[in-house]
């Protein structure tokens, strides 16, 4: 028995958390959700940009894939420059990138239908993102541990939040046939704004003590390489992200192809998986305070096993649909305890949250173009079955999540346990 999100905590005051760390809280998920909804937004017109481009599935993919290596590229020093800078700085610079390159995008798919340009834009927002996501995952871990209870699942839970917004928006605009150039331009000022405002509540930046110099900072990196536990939540993340991630780039295109779905009914089929992903990510917290880490998560990863064969297998479109919102419920918990996981001890959060990022996001690097090149095979729905192969041996990797015993044996979250 160990404890389900044991962290080193700041122990809390007898008064609770302080106005600064619950205004850091808001702030936080505030971030999130914006990020989320900037994400959707983009995969909610992924079909219209499919169709005005003439791409095939392989195609597609390939094109996807700028926005992946633009994430991989940022990740492995976002860490580094979330240390020298600060999170509040890091997701605002970040979240710049963030708008040029869904404006990019929108501009060159539905004004210039210039193929290199969305490629050009895709990078960006992926970089943007992809730094934007270990800073700020960065900062919740930071406030979880002050807050002295799990949170990190409802950080995610507003990034899905947004993402449902972000779906919501993109399938309305489909159906209202605007221009996807106005409706990302729109969604990038908006984004950005509400960032500035978000980021100016988080924690103020404490002084580093050890390993403050760049060649410090270098050396724990790689230090964090070599940690068999950090490279295994990696891989546990790693499993989560494809999951989500194939759902992010794929659902809405594999119903229309594979269901006969309109492009507003396909986007709206991603919003349904998000809705999942959003219930899974708000009840989460209370199941991993009770239940800890291990069996939540086995428990998850199963259901998304089940629901993703069910959406692809099912036959019947209302039908998959019940198959997707049970794939969101279950993916919806990977990311977030991993992320926690990787952030256990403060001292090391920085380099070991960059190391995971970086092995879990090279699921959207190998992910859109596998299930695309599949999906010129045997169609788009019936690449998505690689989701369920994929996470059936991730149930090896579950009890690397959880909590360190030398971390266990300090002071912890909540008094849940791993079985």
């Amino acid at each position: 028995m160990d404890p389900a999100v044991t962290t080193p905590v700041t122990p809390p005051a007898d008064s609770g958390p302080s106005r600064a760390v619950l205004a850091a809280r808001n702030g936080v998920a505030v971030v999130f959700a914006l990020n989320g909804l900037a994400v959707a937004s983009w995969f909610a017109r992924v079909p219209a940009i499919r169709d005005g481009l003439g791409l095939t599935p392989g195609r597609l993919g390939l094109l996807l894939l700028a926005m992946s290596i633009g994430a991989i590229v940022a990740m492995p020093t976002a860490g580094l420059v979330t240390q020298r800078l600060g999170a509040a700085r890091s997701v605002v610079l970040a979240t710049l990138l963030v708008a040029l390159g869904l404006t990019i995008a929108g501009v060159s798919a539905s004004v210039a239908a210039w193929l290199p340009g969305v490629a050009v834009g895709l990078f960006a927002l992926g970089y943007g993102s992809g730094s934007c996501d270990v800073a700020m995952n960065i900062e919740g871990a930071a406030v979880e541990r002050r807050l002295g209870w799990t949170v990190m699942p409802r950080f995610h839970a507003a990034w899905s939040l947004g993402s449902v917004t972000g779906a919501g928006i993109g399938a309305g605009a489909a159906r209202l046939g605007v221009p996807v150039a106005v409706h990302l331009g729109v969604l990038a000022a908006l984004v950005l704004g509400g960032t500035l405002l978000g980021a100016r509540a988080f924690l103020p930046v404490e002084p580093e003590a050890d390993g403050a110099t760049p060649a410090g900072r270098r050396r724990r990196l790689l230090a964090a390489w070599r940690e068999p536990r950090t490279l295994l939540i990696g891989l546990l993340v790693l499993a989560a992200a494809f999951a989500e991630g194939s759902a992010n780039d794929w659902l809405a295109v594999a119903f229309i192809d594979g269901y006969d779905f309109s492009e507003a009914a396909g986007a709206a089929v991603f919003g349904v998986f998000v809705v999942g992903m959003t219930l899974g990510r708000t009840v989460g917290t209370v199941a991993l305070d009770r239940w800890g880490r291990g069996p939540v998560l086995t428990a998850t990863i199963l259901l998304a096993v089940v629901g993703a064969g069910l959406a692809v297998l099912a036959g019947s479109g209302p039908v998959a649909v019940v198959g997707v919102a049970l794939w969101g419920i279950g993916a919806s918990l990977g990311f977030p305890v991993g992320m926690s996981a990787a952030a256990d001890e403060e001292e090391h959060a920085h380099v070991r949250v960059s190391v995971v990022a970086v092995i879990g996001y090279t699921a959207f690097l190998a992910g859109p173009p596998l299930l695309g090149l599949l999906g010129d095979h045997v169609g788009t729905l019936r690449a998505l079955l690689v989701v369920p192969l994929l996470l059936l041996p991730t149930l090896l990797l579950v009890p690397a999540a959880r909590p360190p015993a030398a971390v266990g044996a300090g002071a912890s979250v909540r008094a849940g346990s791993d079985a």
